[in-house]
């Protein structure tokens, strides 16, 4: 499976703007700039679309992870937050409740690890970054 998503940008990193396209249509034309990146803008950024990436890998793992086990999640709620610092990503941090029946609390730390070393957003942010570049 392969899916793409496009980013347009116009003018300077500070005064600029840009916009994000998805292969789904989720996003379409949505705008992200600096003040949304490292002030109080209201446009959307890389960093909160790399949390809700891993917000939603994780949960999806940890769901499939319960299921190995023998259990069925009620729900699974995670919030990433993302912290970028001197312009790198120096962490994610998940913060995860579910209700699980029958599960106990040492299991389902387990269950937790290791979806939260083994889902794919997790494995990414620790990879190698390949690339292809070309002036238009």
């Amino acid at each position: 499976m392969k899916s793409f998503a496009t980013a347009n940008w116009k003018g300077t990193g500070k005064e600029g703007s840009g916009t994000l396209s998805s292969k789904s249509g989720v996003l379409e034309n949505t705008s992200y700039d600096f003040r949304s990146r490292f002030e109080d803008g209201t446009y959307t950024n890389p960093e909160e679309l790399v949390a809700a990436a891993h917000a939603g890998c994780f949960s999806m793992k940890l769901s499939f992870v319960l299921g190995a086990a023998g259990f069925t999640p009620d729900s699974i709620d995670t919030k990433c937050t993302i912290t970028l610092e001197a312009g790198a990503i120096v962490s994610s941090h998940l913060e995860v409740k579910a209700a699980v029946p029958g599960i106990d609390a040492a299991k389902f730390a387990d269950c937790a690890a290791e979806a939260k070393a083994n889902c794919p957003i997790s494995k990414l942010l620790n990879t190698e970054i390949t690339m292809e570049a070309s002036l238009a």
